[in-house]
């Protein structure tokens, strides 16, 4: 018995802080909004008291009724998947390539290149997004060039800025090193000696890479996708700052009702609602992955 207590003791040495930390800071905090979804909104916003004056309990489903009695939340709800997936796939189609070029350059190359890839993440993240709004405001050189071909043709001028344009510009910038390091990771592993196997069996480039690559790369790719997808959706300050009217996403909506309308139940619910979808579509990717994994493993 005492054989096993140092291994015991260890192992929560090392899980035991990652899991405090989600706890505190995740679990906690759902439950906090798990409840307060289930009360009233004060009369000067926040949450209205638990116990009333009569005596009774503050607990309600109005914020779920509100949710589903209209499709306005639905729709929302729906653009903004539509909005991750986008932006998920543009982000996999500039990725790939570029982890391709890391993963077969020259090691001594691959440092440098890696740094310039998270080179972004050394400034903060909403001097990036203003800096966007220089790059597509009315008076850039990429809106004059755009117009001008435009004007080519008699088509009337458009504007970059605040539009949805700008929005997916700016998420695909945003998370492409997202999708970036997890495609390197895994194609740096692959072994060459199956391409070259490939090669010597007849198969071209494309071939080698539809039968080889890309199968192997799949937990990459889907971790990617996970890593893209997820914060993409519930994502606010880019819609806030490049969007137009047009382009409030969910994310919006909770900040709305947490800092404006001041509607905390509503927001709660809104909330609970998101991150469930971000457990199921999480979920869901580590099954696929593990799935495209054995499925590679038993080719």
């Amino acid at each position: 018995m005492d054989a096993h207590r140092p291994v015991s003791w260890r192992k929560w040495a090392v899980g035991g802080p990652p899991l405090a930390y989600l706890v505190v800071f995740f679990a906690i905090p759902t439950l906090i909004m798990a409840a307060a979804s289930f009360r009233s909104p004060g009369e000067f916003g926040g949450l209205a008291p638990l116990v009333g004056e009569d005596g009774s309990l503050d607990i309600t489903l109005e914020s779920y009724v509100r949710l589903v009695e209209g499709t306005v939340y639905l729709e929302v709800f729906v653009k903004s998947i539509a909005y991750a997936l986008v932006t998920t796939l543009a982000c996999l189609a500039l990725a790939y390539p570029l982890a391709v070029l890391i993963a077969q350059s020259p090691r001594k190359y691959r440092d440098l290149m890696l740094l310039l890839v998270i080179l972004p993440f050394w400034s903060n993240f909403l001097i990036r997004i203003y800096a966007w709004m220089i790059i597509l405001g009315p008076n850039a050189a990429l809106a004059k060039a755009i117009n001008g071909v435009r004007a080519v043709f008699g088509a009337e001028p458009v504007s970059l800025l605040f539009s949805s344009f700008a929005v997916l510009v700016c998420l695909v910038y945003v998370h492409l090193p997202f999708m970036v390091l997890p495609l390197y990771a895994n194609l740096e592993k692959h072994d060459r000696a199956l391409l070259d196997a490939a090669q010597d069996l007849g198969a071209n480039a494309w071939r080698r890479f539809w039968r080889i690559t890309f199968p192997l790369s799949l937990p990459g790719v889907y971790a990617g996708a996970a890593l893209v997808f997820i914060p993409a959706l519930g994502i606010f300050a880019i819609p806030d700052i490049l969007g137009g009217p047009n382009d409030t996403l969910i994310g919006n909506l909770i900040k709305q009702q947490f800092l404006e309308t001041r509607d905390w139940p509503f927001g709660s619910v809104l909330s609970i609602v998101l991150t469930v979808a971000a457990l199921a579509l999480a979920g869901l990717a580590a099954w696929i992955g593990r799935r495209g994994s054995a499925e590679v493993a038993r080719a």
